[in-house]
């Protein structure tokens, strides 16, 4: 998750353009979660926190409930959830949403569903351990957290500007993967995958070209200004949501156009380059 959508979340729901780089990302990561669902069959899923994702919260798994997956999604937000049951309900599928405001504690019982998700997003949990201890009572079959490519050059840029004081909630330490690795291991979990996802031919800037440059050559612009931008923006949006409505069919050829570009790459490129990191676990 880019830091700056902390701050504009919400926008996303006024006005579902997610560019170029957040559009070629959905595409990505569905082609990873269908391809393990199309190995385990995945009955249900569970997405716990659901908001790290640059764009529209909370849809990570409608790819999944499209193969008849029932998903459960967490938010600590109120206001959040409710607009994510909205855009569930507009795409004609269901989902089981449900408040956590600390991650402690997962409210499901053993061993109750069989896909475990996060992206982006550990470090709005609380506490590490408890999650991650939580996360490996309640899944029976396969965990895929990801975070952000530390290491990548769009990762520096997006902690410009961060500070505990500003982001209370924020917790760098826990998008550490050694640190995550050691945790799911001593909860009986074993690294099965692991590798850079995301690496198309343009940085990870976390938001749209245009803002990007504000912050660079107008430090003042405001919160207000990048509402008004949104509501400037064209009618045409980039967007996977007329994809998941049966509207635009040939919307992940066409961000796949870029994957050669991550496919060929080699893996010193992806270290510094990918706007993730992987790790599929199973017990």
């Amino acid at each position: 998750m880019a830091i700056p959508i902390i701050n504009h979340w919400h926008s996303y729901y006024e006005s579902p353009h997610e560019g170029l780089g957040s559009s070629y990302e959905r595409v990505i990561l569905n082609r990873l979660i269908l391809s393990l669902h199309d190995e385990s069959t995945y009955e249900s899923a569970l997405e716990s926190p659901c908001f790290g994702f640059t764009g529209i919260s909370g849809i990570n798994l409608v790819a999944l409930a499209q193969r008849s997956c029932k998903i459960h999604l967490e938010d600590h937000d109120a206001t959040r959830i409710f607009l994510i049951r909205q855009t569930w309900e507009e795409l004609g599928q269901q989902v089981h949403l449900r408040l956590n405001e600390s991650y402690r504690k997962l409210d499901y019982p053993d061993k109750s569903i069989d896909f475990g998700f996060n992206f982006s997003a550990l470090w709005f949990v609380e506490d590490l351990p408890d999650y991650l201890g939580e996360l490996c009572r309640v899944i029976r079959g396969d965990i895929l957290l990801c975070v952000p490519n530390q290491s990548g050059i769009g990762f520096k840029g997006q902690l410009k500007g961060y500070s505990p004081e500003l982001y209370p909630r924020l917790k760098p330490k826990y998008i550490d993967s050694q640190s995550i690795m050691y945790l799911m291991k001593k909860n009986g979990w074993n690294l099965v995958d692991a590798d850079f996802i995301d690496c198309p031919p343009w940085p990870d800037i976390g938001m749209s070209k245009e803002d990007y440059l504000a912050t660079i050559f107008d430090k003042d612009v405001s919160q207000r200004d990048r509402q008004e931008r949104v509501r400037q923006r064209p009618a045409k949006e980039l967007s996977i949501l007329p994809f998941y409505r049966g509207e635009d069919p040939e919307f992940p050829k066409r961000m796949m156009r870029y994957y050669p570009f991550e496919k060929l790459a080699p893996s010193i490129l992806k270290r510094f380059w990918a706007h993730h990191y992987y790790m599929l676990f199973r017990s």
